[in-house]
């Protein structure tokens, strides 16, 4: 595998190792194991960082521990600068326009690849992966003559090839991702072919038993005769690797008939051979670039799985007219040739805030908490399956992902603008679904904010076992005109909620459909009735700025969120006192006119040793002043949001403390799957008192 070359060299580099002691504290960073030493000694699980690389969600599918489909199958292998851009900053970065990849329903496998000798996947892929139901893979890489020397080591006896393996095994299961890319790009002995074939025999078996479901796929690199020769298909040469695992990566610059010969030499396991695909071309069949597709083509039609590489060519080259148009456009071509992998919802509860993992401010439930640049992957939400247009019909409805309006809950939404006829209805594609509902009814909210006459609803669409289909509206007023085009329509209710930012609107339902499967749901856009309207219009608050008039054909909304949950769900939160929380590693530095730095790691878990299940936790910091009697009195200015947790930690680095703060409050906010967050006055705490230290 090559290495791109772009602009973004100049940006960040491939890491080496880490610039200050692994054990000490830091602000948490994801990066690779680079020598063999450092892999056979364990020294990854003493570091300081370790606890916070470890995936916290879990595969979201019924079939996370069963094998790949039974289909053509898609891995998309990310390569950029080395890895560890971004991305290593494992509590989130500042960079507002941080490269993310949103298209997870077209894909079955992640990959992380870099060119260091253990690749370790930062943990917010692997979060959002799982979300989608994608599994993710590290990468074993040996190459040049420092690879040569590795392999003397790796591959010496029997035994030392299966100590190597159940290292990475270790690995993998402790950090939550699913398998490994296995790639020895180098010329090898014979003699040390036989001990090759027992590391990648016993990692397979290894992780098999350890992560079912769990992959390692061999790259289409050394021969069984020890030569580096890339055969560019599966053929006799790399067919007893194939053998012993789950799959070969193909070599990108293979010729037309190769995959139908490849597929031949599979035999029933067809689907297990990805042939590659170089986004930047350099040799790809079809040229890869904007010409994907013409690849994808043929193996479709030869009925094998493909192996995309390098897809961050859109970011690294700057692909018109800018990154999320093109990034759009470049995967629709893909879908158009390949179809799509993923269904979501498939279990409950569900819920998509439609964040992408970087935006310029961030908000809670409704409320802007922050109002700076961020990235942090693991912040993404469901991912809608938007269809592009090339917004060739400019006077129609356009649908994209707005970062800069205010969201509901995250950084983003999916905004509605342009023009409506009276009495006409848009549709947009949000999601494809495939969830059995049983004999509880499903309960809906989402949130909307619109401006005039604007109006936003749910279409849903049911499947029964017979496949008969039926269409359900979620709407706030019943037009005539929809039951001719649904089979019920369902009014909502306007949730009230307090400590919502003006203007959103939060609507609720309840639908009973047992039996049936829930397989699409779509956004529906409409204009309200003038007397509807005006009743709407006098519920906003009377400080709210209404001045943004249109035309009355005019549309614009947008989509904060969607959740579903089993009616009557229990989405409470265990009380503050159920909760430790304690503060290490606490070090105060001078600060400039009077004020300190303060340094700390804060954990927390419930004191009962139970696991429950909870998306994030949102940290907030209060500063409080002494009263009069020396007690902690006055917030020094309100609550300041300081970042996001996925595991139960969070490291506080240099935080400024003014003189006269007698305590430091840390609040840990915990934010259930369904999207709800607890109160802050009801959330656990650690209060640190400044005058002990």
């Amino acid at each position: 595998m090559s290495k791109p070359t772009s602009d973004l060299e100049n940006q960040f580099s491939a890491p080496s190792p880490p610039p200050f002691d692994p054990t000490q504290p830091a602000v948490p960073i994801s990066y690779p194991i680079k020598t063999l030493e450092e892999l056979e000694s364990r020294s990854y699980f003493e570091s300081f960082h370790y606890p916070f690389n470890k995936a916290s969600v879990a595969l979201q599918s019924a079939s996370s521990s069963l094998p790949l489909p039974n289909r053509p199958r898609v891995i998309v292998c990310h390569d950029m600068v080395g890895g560890y851009g971004d991305d290593r900053w494992v509590q989130g970065g500042t960079n507002s326009n941080a490269y993310a990849i949103w298209h997870w329903y077209l894909m079955d496998v992640f990959i992380y690849f870099s060119h260091s000798l253990v690749t370790l996947p930062p943990p917010c892929w692997t979060n959002t992966a799982h979300r989608h139901g994608v599994k993710v893979l590290g990468t074993f890489i040996t190459e040049w003559d420092e690879g040569k020397l590795i392999c003397n080591k790796l591959l010496s006896t029997k035994e030392s090839a299966q100590k190597y393996a159940e290292c990475l095994t270790e690995l993998a299961v402790a950090l939550g991702f699913d398998g490994w890319l296995i790639n020895m790009e180098i010329e090898l002995k014979s003699s040390q072919i036989p001990n090759l074939k027992v590391f990648v025999s016993h990692l397979t078996q290894t992780m098999h038993s350890s992560v079912p479901g769990s992959l390692v796929i061999w790259y289409d690199s050394v021969t069984t005769d020890g030569k580096l020769d890339w055969q560019n298909q599966l053929n006799e040469k790399n067919k007893p690797f194939f053998d012993i695992c789950d799959g070969i990566f193909v070599n990108y610059t293979w010729k037309k008939n190769y995959p139908m010969l490849s597929a031949d030499v599979a035999g029933d396991r067809k689907y297990d051979v990805y042939m590659g695909i170089d986004v930047f071309g350099r040799g790809s069949f079809g040229g890869g670039q904007w010409n994907t597709s013409v690849a994808l083509d043929v193996l479709k039609k030869d009925g094998v799985s493909t192996a995309i590489f390098a897809p961050g060519w859109i970011y690294q080259t700057n692909q018109p007219p800018n990154f999320q148009i093109a990034q759009n456009h470049w995967w629709a071509l893909v879908e158009k040739s390949w179809g799509i992998a993923q269904n979501y919802p498939k279990v409950l509860p569900f819920y998509s805030n439609f964040d992408q993992g970087h935006g310029y401010h961030f908000s809670v439930d409704g409320e802007q908490v922050s109002d700076g640049p961020w990235c942090n992957i693991s912040s993404q939400g469901f991912q809608p399956f938007l269809e592009y247009t090339d917004n060739s019909t400019p006077d129609g409805i356009q649908v994209h992902i707005d970062f800069r309006e205010a969201s509901y809950s995250g950084g983003g939404n999916i905004t509605f603008k342009g023009k409506l006829e009276d009495n006409a209805i848009f549709t947009a594609r949000l999601f494809q679904g495939d969830l059995l509902l049983g004999d509880l009814p499903l309960h809906f909210t989402y949130s909307v904010k619109s401006e005039n006459n604007s109006q936003l609803g749910l279409c849903l669409n049911f499947s029964s076992a017979l496949k008969e289909i039926k269409s359900v509206l979620l709407v706030s007023q019943n037009l005539n005109q929809f039951s001719r085009k649904f089979n019920k329509v369902v009014i909502t209710r306007q949730l009230e909620k307090p400590g919502t930012s003006p203007g959103w609107v939060i609507q609720e339902s309840n639908i009973s459909m047992s039996g049936y499967r829930l397989t699409e749901i779509h956004a529906l856009c409409y204009q309200s009735e003038p007397e509807f309207d005006e009743r709407r219009q006098n519920s906003f608050s009377e400080g709210q700025d209404n001045s943004c008039t249109q035309n009355p054909t005019d549309y614009y909304a947008v989509l904060g969120h969607i959740s579903i949950e089993t009616f009557g769900h229990n989405s409470g939160f265990p009380p503050s006192d159920l909760w430790l929380v304690e503060g290490q590693y606490i070090n105060w530095t001078t600060g400039s006119k009077g004020s300190k730095n303060l340094s700390l790691k804060i954990t927390w878990k419930l004191k009962d040793g139970n696991d429950y299940a909870f998306r994030n936790y949102n940290i907030y910091v209060e500063k409080l002043a002494e009263d009069a009697l020396g007690h902690p009195g006055a917030t020094l200015g309100v609550h300041e949001y300081l970042g996001v947790a996925q595991v139960e930690a969070f490291y506080v680095s240099d935080l400024e403390v003014p003189s006269g703060t007698s305590n430091i409050k840390f609040i840990i906010q915990v934010s259930g799957v369904g999207g709800s967050s607890q109160k802050l006055t009801e959330s656990p705490v650690f209060l640190l008192d400044t005058e002990a230290w």
